[in-house]
């Protein structure tokens, strides 16, 4: 294997000031930027953050995510995605991979990047964090997500929502990702354990569009776009 080297490269939630002075630096010299998008679309989230990071001469390649959730299908999808950053490696040229928020929470370059470990046991990779949306949510609305002894959890509610109750109960703050078209479910779990006043929902931090919700009662009946790109922050209160 060649010397070369992936960047992971976690660009932030959208504001592109967010992203790290050291990722800045690496997309500042790379010439081969892969950068995910969504299936059947020919633009990318991503790209558009990072756009004004990237090398004028860089070489940019679209990877679509997979379209099935089946668990095989995925490793799949990705083993044969991972063939064209290798294509790159193998001839000496680095290459920098994109994803939004955090390189290493909820992220596609996740699956990369165990796919790539599987195919290239040797592969010299440096994976550059990224600011949360979660951070970026905490920051525009003055909510803490640690305090004091307080516990901070990170709950996704694609799977079961009793285990988002029972963090809950645990105090300190719940931070709820992936929330896309849930969005109804858990607006209706927050009020059956009556800490809707507790809640807010914070939409497209950082980019066009972006929408602070501080009464998710004015969610309910919202279209189910209005869960994607978001992040729900459940505080208990501050200790004095």
């Amino acid at each position: 294997m060649s010397p070369a080297t992936l960047y992971g490269i976690g660009i932030g939630p959208g504001d592109p000031g967010l992203i790290t002075v050291k990722g800045a630096a690496i997309l500042a010299e790379c010439r081969h930027v892969f950068v995910p998008r969504a299936p059947g679309s020919n633009k990318s989230l991503a790209l558009s953050i990072a756009r004004q990071h990237i090398h004028p001469d860089s070489a940019i390649y679209p990877i679509e995510f997979p379209k099935s959730s089946d668990p095989i299908n995925v490793r799949s999808h990705w083993d044969e995605l991972v063939l064209r950053i290798e294509s790159v490696l193998r001839v000496g040229q680095d290459v920098c991979y994109l994803t939004l928020g955090d390189t290493m929470l909820y992220s596609t370059y996740i699956n990369m990047l165990k796919a790539l470990r599987r195919r290239i046991h040797d592969v010299h990779i440096v994976t550059i964090p990224g600011v949360s949306s979660f951070s970026a949510a905490a920051a525009l609305t003055e909510i803490s997500l640690g305090e004091a002894k307080r516990p901070f959890i990170i709950m996704p509610t694609s799977g079961d929502l009793s285990t988002i109750e029972q963090a809950i109960e645990l105090g300190g703050t719940v931070v709820l990702m992936k929330i896309g078209d849930r969005l109804q479910e858990v607006i209706e779990l927050l009020e059956r354990l009556e800490r809707l006043d507790d809640a807010v929902l914070v939409t497209r931090a950082g980019l066009e569009g972006e929408r602070i919700e501080t009464d998710l009662q004015q969610l309910k009946n919202a279209p189910p776009e209005t869960g994607h790109m978001s992040v729900i922050l459940v505080s208990s209160g501050s200790e004095n």
